[in-house]
């Protein structure tokens, strides 16, 4: 029996859209407006927290069990961890510049940070369409329920309670029905609850703030 994947597909539906609509946001900040640089560099840090998150998890827990059971298909393992470093590299270019530009909202700052997104996103998105058409097919037949299971307890021992609602409002985004109920069913109970009770209306306040709706 073949391990499901999409819910990995359905938490990369969100890197996408976030990650263009990060460009949007910044390239959308006049000069000089701090207060709402720093809002957008604040989404920013949760983004790339949950990125990080997201791709350590792989790192570290899917593939080692997933090249110890592969052979012919390793080049794809491989493959995946070289574009996670490529991801790595620039959201470290990012790391410089969000900060550079929160500071006085400058114009260049602006300019050049909007252009060091356009590099992350085209590596992401370059890793994701990947990791989606050769990698998550290789997971569905080699690794245990209990394997894939472990990315999720990941991310969420390893991200601070506010964030992790953040994050998983991001992801329920896009989700239809059936999505949703299957990545709240894969939830702690207690995290659950916290998401009905506590998380869902303050991810609607946080991305109101964060997309000035």
């Amino acid at each position: 029996m073949s391990v499901d994947t999409q819910d990995m597909e359905i938490v990369h539906r969100a890197f996408r859209r976030e990650s263009r609509l990060l460009m949007e946001l910044v390239a959308a900040v006049a000069p000089g407006a701090t207060a709402r640089a720093e809002v957008v560099t604040g989404h920013f840090r949760d983004y790339r927290l949950g990125l990080r998150n997201h791709h350590e998890g792989e790192d570290e827990l899917l593939w080692p069990p997933l090249l110890a059971r592969v052979d012919l298909e390793a080049d794809i393992v491989l493959r995946m961890e070289a574009q996670h470093e490529r991801v790595a590299a620039t959201l470290a270019r990012l790391d410089t510049a969000f900060p550079a530009w929160e500071a006085t909202a400058g114009a260049a700052e602006r300019d050049t940070l909007v252009a060091l997104l356009a590099d992350h996103r085209a590596a992401l998105l370059e890793h994701l369409d990947d990791e989606e058409a050769t990698l998550l097919p290789l997971a569905a037949r080699h690794v245990t329920e209990r394997e894939w299971a472990s990315l999720g307890e990941h991310l969420v021992a390893n991200t601070p309670k506010p964030t992790l609602l953040t994050l998983f409002g991001l992801v329920l985004e896009d989700a239809n029905p059936a999505e949703r109920a299957t990545l709240l069913s894969a939830l702690p109970a207690p995290v659950r609850g916290l998401w009905h009770l506590v998380g869902r209306p303050r991810y609607a306040r946080h991305i109101r703030r964060v997309r000035a709706l």
